[in-house]
């Protein structure tokens, strides 16, 4: 592991109480992440995965309550976000890449395995590490994205869910996504974040830090790759149970998932609990970073 920065660093410019955060870089399954930890590197470790269109910082008000309980965190920038590396081509997001990436990540800790927590399409890579490779899942965490099989049956059975994944049939297309995207400051990834949240979840200075991620070199490409490898290398779908116990909190007022989906998910887990959030919308660490915490807490500890 190379030291890349301090708690200093302007992009961990962030308040978390009681917590000393160190930014390093890592170079995982042939590409370099930028990772964000926090706490004793012997204590049990959590890896926190991000989705779309944030980075590590989406994490920041779940960090010091783990570091707090007596964890060592491991946020990394997924491949192409932020500060990490952004490889070119869409065959470089595959599923399958996306996930050896988090197998090597806890490697770099000196663990054999880790408690896996994602969120938006950091929930579909732990889903995929759980699923590949049960044995370095100690626990797995899933907030508001399903599981793959149950995706695809919703979506050959249910015409409202078609409807409201029309964004990522659109991010098919080449370039208009990033022009759209990028046109009038990233007002599309604003309205993303702030269009189904909660009135004031995001305010004005996360979005200027949103913005910085966004306008990095290759950033809004490479996160769309993410929507174009999906759709270009779909990955294989099994309905064998997930082995590692499972948690699936899920936000009831998420406008791109059917509920549903989040019963049909916990379906196939072989020891599965779901916690339903009601007038939650699709962002609950930001919105309910506090009942998230507890509840991902007594997952641990179960």
């Amino acid at each position: 592991m190379e030291p890349h920065g301090s708690a200093s660093d302007a992009a961990l410019d962030v308040t978390v109480p009681s917590v000393e955060l160190r930014s390093s870089r890592r170079t995982v399954n042939g590409v370099d992440l930028h990772v964000v930890t926090g706490g004793d590197e012997s204590a049990p470790l959590v890896v926190l995965l991000h989705g779309f269109p944030e980075f590590w910082y989406g994490w920041r008000q779940v960090i010091g309550p783990l570091v707090d309980a007596g964890y060592r965190v491991v946020v990394p920038d997924q491949r192409g976000y932020n500060r990490s590396e952004k490889p070119d081509g869409v065959g470089s997001y595959r599923v399958t890449e996306l996930t050896r990436d988090v197998v090597e990540l806890i490697g770099t800790e000196d663990r054999e395995h880790a408690a896996v927590v994602g969120h938006d399409w950091g929930a579909m890579v732990a889903w995929s590490v759980a699923a590949r490779h049960p044995e370095v899942v100690d626990r797995l965490t899933i907030v508001n994205v399903p599981h793959p099989t149950a995706y695809q049956r919703q979506l050959l059975s249910n015409p409202e869910q078609l409807r409201r994944s029309w964004y990522a049939l659109w991010f098919q297309l080449p370039w208009l996504p990033e022009r759209v995207a990028r046109y009038d400051d990233y007002r599309f990834l604003e309205w993303a974040l702030r269009g189904p949240a909660a009135p004031g979840t995001f305010d004005d200075d996360e979005l200027a830090r949103y913005r910085q991620a966004w306008d990095r070199a290759g950033a809004l490409t490479a996160m769309l790759n993410w929507y174009r490898a999906a759709a270009r290398y779909p990955p294989r779908t099994s309905t064998d149970p997930i082995e590692p116990p499972t948690l699936v909190v899920w936000g009831e007022d998420d406008v791109a998932l059917v509920p549903s989906l989040a019963v049909d998910s916990v379906m196939l887990c072989a020891e599965g609990r779901l916690e339903m959030l009601p007038e939650t919308s699709h962002w609950v660490p930001h919105e309910a970073p506090t009942r998230l915490t507890e509840a991902v807490l007594a997952h641990l500890a179960d």
